[in-house]
């Protein structure tokens, strides 16, 4: 349960701040499972959330920072303390040039939408993604030969109260990581560079795109996307397929029987149902190839 005394402070300090408390994250996830956040917080600009995380830090309430939750696993008994969610207002872009720059709350499918509209290629691969910029920065977000790292020029980085600047070395780009992950920095914003196409080409290719993950992909059932790193020398859809586990169950938790990377809630599904999946693929996949799986989505919050 939350402090209500930081409850009451962090009202008064931000009276336009919208709060909820015990929240469930369900809502919040595209999996549809996890317990509820003891307070949740929604900035509608850079010094709210500079004003909230200064207070949570004074009051020694732990903050924990969510965009689309699509990459996300939050267990069953929630997340306590306060939940920052980046949502609209943290959702604005503009094109100039070869450029775009957008803040961290923005879709990715929404960033890919503008650059079609302005004739720049580079982020068709993002058309698909359900996640955030600001996660995508932190994970190095990519599908289908493309990735952040490609295009992401620079970053701003709010890290403890102070606005970096961060380029595209700087951030640290990985597969699937950054410096933001060690560092826990907030990104804020980001600049991609990309080049001028024919729009009628880029649309193609994210049409082409669509296509393929509408065919392969299950998109029908509640998913984190591809749940776990792709191993190095292999690809994880592959090494589970071959361990004969597509359709394989626990509780409400499956292996998708149409892409085996996918762990999917096929219905009334706990946290508790997926960890549990994950670890008898994990142990399945070992033990009949050798490779161990690593989990791709972000697994936080206590157990119920």
């Amino acid at each position: 349960m939350i402090d209500q005394i930081f409850l009451k402070e962090l009202r008064a300090a931000c009276p336009a701040l919208m709060v909820q408390t015990d929240v469930p994250m369900s809502r919040y996830t595209t999996l549809r499972v996890g317990g509820p956040a003891d307070c949740m917080a929604e900035p509608s600009d850079v010094e709210e959330l500079k004003a909230a995380l200064e207070l949570a830090r004074r009051c020694d309430v732990p903050v924990t920072v969510v965009g689309n939750g699509s990459n996300l696993l939050v267990r069953d008994g929630g997340i306590r303390g306060l939940v920052i969610r980046f949502g609209r207002a943290f959702s604005c872009s503009a094109t100039e040039g070869e450029t775009i720059t957008a803040q961290g709350g923005i879709l990715l499918s929404d960033l890919a939408q503008q650059a079609l509209k302005a004739g720049l290629t580079g982020l068709e691969f993002a058309s698909g993604i359900p996640g955030t910029l600001g996660g995508a920065v932190v994970m190095n977000a990519g599908a289908y030969g493309g990735e952040i790292a490609q295009v992401i020029e620079s970053a701003e980085v709010l890290s403890s109260g102070q606005i970096l600047a961060l380029d595209r070395e700087t951030l640290g780009l990985s597969y699937r990581h950054s410096r933001m992950q060690d560092t826990g920095e907030l990104v804020l914003s980001a600049r991609f560079r990309l080049q001028k196409d024919d729009t009628a080409a880029i649309r193609a290719r994210m049409e082409d795109l669509r296509v393929r993950r509408q065919d392969k992909q299950p998109l029908n059932l509640p998913s984190a996307g591809s749940f776990f790193k792709r191993p190095v020398g292999a690809y994880a859809a592959q090494l589970i397929d071959e361990a004969g586990l597509k359709g394989c169950r626990v509780g409400g938790a499956m292996v998708s029987e149409k892409h085996a990377g996918f762990l999917v809630n096929a219905g009334g599904a706990t946290a508790a149902d997926f960890l549990a999946l994950m670890r008898q693929v994990q142990e399945t996949v070992y033990k009949n190839s050798g490779f161990r799986l690593e989990p791709e989505v972000r697994i936080i919050g206590e157990e119920a």
